[in-house]
């Protein structure tokens, strides 16, 4: 069984309704503890047992790019939940990610492409509010998996012709490429038996 994508509608919806100013500030970390405690209560055990599961596979890959721990915890988590709200394969947002940033939340590219998932600065007047920062990891995720659930949709859910759009080379397949072969590479996992 497929998990059902949300409309595009709804999840740029969800990036208006999240994008009010205290999402700009870090989560105290008091209130870290209360927040997951409340993403949890949303999910049952056994999407909560997956989204462990998958964590801990994708920890050891992603060390190669990020030291710390508790930094990488805290990053798959947030990855796996913009991609599924998006609803995308949290994997193919970390090959995005690797490519595109290789990890550095403060990347910025020739273009002018910032944070994660080098996005455009003029996406915030489309999707966001002027005093998103798209070098804080949690905003770039939520622009980027927008972003890219929109091309799929767009694209009918052409994995290729979608990150082509998402890199602004519509038409041609080496961005494409260089992401499947991170995705495959790296960070598919086989599927659960």
């Amino acid at each position: 069984m497929t998990a059902r994508r949300p409309s595009v509608a709804i999840t740029l919806g969800v990036l208006l309704l999240d994008a009010v100013p205290l999402a700009a500030q870090p989560l105290p970390p008091a209130l870290r503890p209360t927040l997951e405690t409340a993403n949890q209560q949303h999910q049952t055990a056994q999407q909560q047992w997956a989204a462990r599961q998958w964590r801990m596979q994708m920890d050891a890959p992603l060390a190669r790019f990020i030291d710390d721990a508790a930094q990488r915890q805290t990053l798959l988590t947030r990855i796996y939940q913009e991609a599924r709200l998006a609803g995308l394969p949290p994997d193919l947002v970390l090959a995005l990610i690797q490519v595109e940033s290789a990890f550095k939340a403060n990347a910025i590219s020739s273009a002018g492409a910032v944070g994660l998932m080098q996005i455009m600065p003029f996406w915030i007047s489309e999707l966001g509010l002027p005093i998103d920062d798209l070098t804080h990891p949690p905003r770039n995720l939520r622009y980027g998996c927008t972003i890219l659930a929109h091309y799929l949709a767009i694209e009918s859910g052409d994995f290729t012709r979608a990150l082509a759009r998402y890199n602004g080379s519509l038409g041609e397949t080496w961005y494409p490429e260089r992401v499947m072969q991170a995705w495959r590479d790296t960070w598919r996992q086989p599927p659960q038996r």
